[in-house]
């Protein structure tokens, strides 16, 4: 069974890794996309649910609806910033400033979880914003650009909202991990709706639309989302919290990777060692201290 969760948790990964690849092929706003997404992950994960003969725990997710509705709210912001900052930098800059979340949840659990800052942690944050000088390119070119800049915010901020909807969800952590993904993704769509609607165009981008689109669209939806989401959980049961979090690095060296091969974005000499202090910053300050010694 752990190796059949070790596929699993590799597999969403890899998929994970691949989302900036398809988001930069479809020219729609960002709010827009990150809609289709909640909607369309949403009734994945429940029709998986459904198709498992489990049920929703209702009266769990009633107790802490708000908590959730607003975590959910934050999710979509998370992704509406992400997928902006794929459209101002490269997909592997973009990936390393996303990856900047660990060290925003280091930076605040003192004061929200009341947990102890150890000199481990202080050393992960001061190695990972040093890493991000060399991501920014400011090593190699000096001041970026407006665009390139545009990019590494949008990344950034992507980062804070991820984190503080893991900082929300350590305050609900007797949610089931089904329960908690289905009504944050369905509560985030429903937040964005007004906001989509009152700010973009829905009669010009219908028009715009075509099969191509839809298809791309829709798999984001499905598959970088549904499935994805389906098949992290499903692994989550058998394999123990620090594996998670090693194998979690797949991700962002997938997109890494191919940004490079397939959008021909090159890092540089102090673009990768960037990535390396970042990713291995923040994959050192999640091994917990008594297992790594």
């Amino acid at each position: 069974m752990a190796n059949k969760a070790k596929l699993e948790l590799i597999a969403s990964m890899f998929i994970f890794g691949t989302i900036g690849i398809f988001v930069r092929h479809i020219p729609l706003p960002s709010s827009m996309i990150a809609l289709v997404r909640g909607f369309v992950g949403a009734f994945f994960v429940l029709l998986f649910v459904y198709l498992k003969k489990s049920r929703l725990d209702i009266p769990t997710i009633r107790k802490h609806f708000l908590m959730l509705a607003l975590s959910g709210a934050f999710i979509g912001i998370n992704w509406i910033l992400l997928f902006e900052a794929y459209h101002y930098t490269t997909v592997a800059t973009a990936t390393l400033c996303y990856y900047m979340q660990p060290i925003f949840v280091i930076l605040a659990s003192p004061f929200l979880l009341k947990e102890r800052l150890t000199l481990k942690k202080i050393i992960c944050v001061a190695v990972a914003l040093f890493g991000m000088v060399f991501v920014s390119g400011v090593m190699e070119t000096g001041i970026p650009a407006l665009s390139e800049a545009k990019g590494i915010l949008y990344g950034l901020g992507a980062a804070f909202f991820y984190a503080t909807v893991v900082l929300m969800n350590k305050k609900t952590a007797g949610i089931s991990a089904y329960d908690r993904t289905i009504t944050q993704l369905g509560t985030g769509a429903i937040v964005l709706t007004p906001y989509v609607m009152l700010t973009q165009n829905m009669g010009e981008a219908a028009s715009a639309m075509t099969p191509a689109l839809w298809i791309l669209l829709l798999f984001v939806g499905l598959v970088h989302t549904g499935v994805a989401y389906a098949l992290y959980f499903a692994s989550m049961k058998e394999l123990k919290a620090q594996t998670i979090a090693i194998f979690s690095y797949i991700d962002p060296i997938v997109a890494i990777l191919l940004s490079a091969l397939l959008l021909k974005e090159s890092m540089g000499l102090f673009g990768v060692i960037g990535a390396v202090l970042v990713l291995g910053s923040t994959f050192v300050s999640e091994m917990p201290e008594k297992e790594r010694n």
